[in-house]
């Protein structure tokens, strides 16, 4: 039972846990609960081993988000407290944002471009699921970015 259980209390809030989490406009921190998540950063023996789906809370404070993407799998959002701007874009860079507030969610399909920011004056809580228990390195939209997708591995 020890092995599939885990506590908010025990988790490492990890803000280097995404290459774009480097950027201001981009910090945030990632709690891992079951599986790998969409970072790529795998062996925590503190995380709930997982096939076929990742678990996450992440924090993100007012101002900041993260930087369009993509999954090869589905990411859901689902907000627990304060307000998240989620965007789902075409590959012509046509953007549609909705703010959820607590309790609210979305499915982010694969392949799609996607990303969230928190415009508001409170930090937000928001669990993330992606449908893959070790899911591909995150493919950023930034050609920049994408290139050193992978650079946060190296200092895990």
């Amino acid at each position: 039972m020890s092995r599939y259980t885990a506590r908010f209390a025990d988790r490492k809030a990890d803000w280097a846990a995404f290459e774009d989490a480097k950027i201001e406009g981009y910090k945030r921190a990632q709690h891992r609960f079951i599986g790998a998540g969409g970072s790529g950063k795998h062996g925590d023996p503190s995380v709930i081993p997982a096939k076929n789906f990742t678990l996450s809370i992440m924090f993100v404070p007012p101002g900041q988000g993260n930087a369009a993407h993509t999954h090869e799998v589905e990411e859901v959002f689902f907000v627990l407290q304060g307000h998240l701007d989620v965007f789902v874009e075409d590959g012509k860079g046509h953007r549609v944002t909705k703010r959820l507030g607590p309790w609210e969610c979305v499915s982010c399909p694969a392949g799609v471009i996607h990303g969230y920011q928190n415009d508001s004056l409170e930090p937000v809580y928001f669990q993330v699921m992606l449908g893959r228990g070790q899911p591909e390195t995150m493919g950023y939209a930034d050609d920049e970015l994408y290139k050193r997708r992978d650079a946060h591995l190296k200092s895990a």
